[in-house]
C-alpha cells in the first residue's frame, strides 16, 4: 500500500457518493487508503489522493481475498440501490451474501475491524420518533430488506470468526456529489416540486462530511466493537420545513400548492404493474409517493455517547453548500 503514518484500511463502494468521500477523508487524514473497484477507470480520479485501487467486486470471492490483505479496517459501503428490473438475486448477493464473504476473507487475512455501513430504512416507517437502534425493524422494499439480511449476515459472520464488526446505519445522506436528492433540490428551487398532503412527515438528513466522521470514529473507538449506530444529521424537521428552507437558501418562495396523496398512490401502483414487467423505469412509483407520507426521524444519543460523534454542519449551511455544487455542475 502506499506510504503514510495512519493504519491501512480498505473502503468499498469507493466509485459511489458516500464511498468516495470516505476515501478521500481517510486519506485526507492520513491512512493508507485502498478500495475494492469492479471499475479501476471510474475510480482513478481517487489516485491523485494517494489511494490504491484493487480490482474486484464483493461477488468476486478471489478479489476480496487480495483486497484485504495487509489491512487493519475495512469500511463496507458497497452496495446496490433501487434500480428497475434487477432481480431480487441481484440485491441479495451484494447487500448480504456479499458483507458474509468480505467478513470472512477479512477475517482470515488478519483484518482487526469491520465497519459495515447499513441504512435506517431497515426500520421502515417510523411510528414514534425519533426512533433509536432498538426501534422495530420494518424494511419496506427489497433494498431495504436485502440492507437488513446483510445485517444478519455480517453478525453471524463476525461471531463464528472472531473479526471485530460495526454496524452504522445513516439516514438520507447528502451534499456536494450527490444526485438522490437532485429532483427535490431543483424541483424547489425551480418552483416545480409539489408537496403531496400536509408535508408534516419528518425528514431526517444527514450531511456527507458528518457521516464520513461518523464512520471513522465508528473504525477507530475501542468500545464501539460489536455495537449498532444510527448517524444522522444534528437537526431533523418536517419536509415542509426543509422545502422552505431550499427555496429561502434558492432565492424562490415554494409553490403554495399541495395535492392530495391517494390518487398518485394508485397511479403508481397502476405504472409499476405496466413498467417493471418490461424492466422499464415508471414515471411514477408507489416509493415516491411514501416520500410523502412516511416520517424518518432518528435519535442519535447512542453514537454521540460511545463515540463522540458530533454532526458540525447544520441543516441550513449543507443545503447551501448542496446548491452551490448544483448551480457549478449547471444542473438548478
Amino acid at each position: 500500500m502506499r506510504p503514510g503514518t495512519g493504519e491501512p484500511v480498505l473502503v468499498t463502494g469507493a466509485t459511489g457518493f458516500t464511498g468516495g468521500h470516505l476515501a478521500r477523508g481517510l486519506a485526507s487524514r492520513n491512512f493508507r487508503v485502498r478500495v475494492l473497484a469492479r471499475n479501476p477507470e471510474k475510480a482513478r480520479d481517487l489516485t491523485t489522493a494517494g489511494i490504491e485501487i484493487a480490482v474486484g467486486d464483493l461477488t468476486d470471492p478471489a478479489s476480496l481475498e487480495r483486497a484485504v490483505q495487509g489491512v487493519a479496517t475495512v469500511y463496507n459501503v458497497a452496495a446496490i440501490y433501487r434500480q428497475t428490473g434487477l432481480p431480487v438475486s441481484a440485491y441479495r448477493a451484494v447487500n448480504a451474501e456479499g458483507v458474509g464473504a468480505l467478513i470472512r476473507a477479512a477475517a482470515r487475512a488478519g483484518v482487526r475491524r469491520v465497519v459495515h455501513c447499513s441504512t435506517v430504512g431497515v426500520h421502515g416507517d417510523v411510528e414514534n420518533p425519533p426512533a433509536n437502534e432498538d426501534a422495530p425493524l420494518r424494511p419496506g422494499d427489497i433494498y431495504q430488506e436485502t440492507k437488513l439480511e446483510g445485517e444478519r449476515v455480517a453478525r453471524e459472520a463476525a461471531a463464528a470468526s472472531g473479526i471485530e464488526l460495526v454496524i452504522a446505519r445513516p439516514s438520507g445522506i447528502y451534499g456536494p456529489g450527490d444526485t438522490r436528492l437532485l429532483k427535490l433540490f431543483r424541483g424547489v428551487a425551480r418552483r416545480r416540486f409539489v408537496i403531496l398532503g400536509r408535508g408534516d412527515i419528518f425528514y431526517h438528513l444527514t450531511y456527507v462530511d458528518d457521516l464520513v466522521e461518523g464512520l471513522r470514529l465508528c473504525g477507530t473507538v475501542p468500545q464501539a466493537a460489536g455495537r449498532t449506530y444510527i448517524l444522522a444529521g444534528g437537526e431533523v424537521g418536517t419536509l415542509k420545513e426543509l422545502v422552505q428552507l431550499i427555496a429561502r437558501e434558492s432565492g424562490v418562495k415554494p409553490l403554495p400548492i399541495r395535492l392530495p396523496v391517494w390518487p398518485f398512490w394508485v397511479a403508481g401502483a397502476l405504472c409499476e404493474a405496466v413498467c417493471v414487467p418490461l424492466r422499464v423505469e415508471p414515471p411514477i412509483y408507489r416509493r415516491r409517493v411514501d416520500f410523502f407520507t412516511k416520517s424518518r426521524a432518528f435519535d442519535i444519543s447512542r453514537a454521540r455517547a460511545e463515540l463522540g460523534y458530533a454532526p458540525k454542519v447544520t441543516l441550513r449551511e449543507g443545503v447551501r453548500r448542496s446548491l452551490e455544487w448544483y448551480r457549478l455542475k449547471g444542473w438548478i
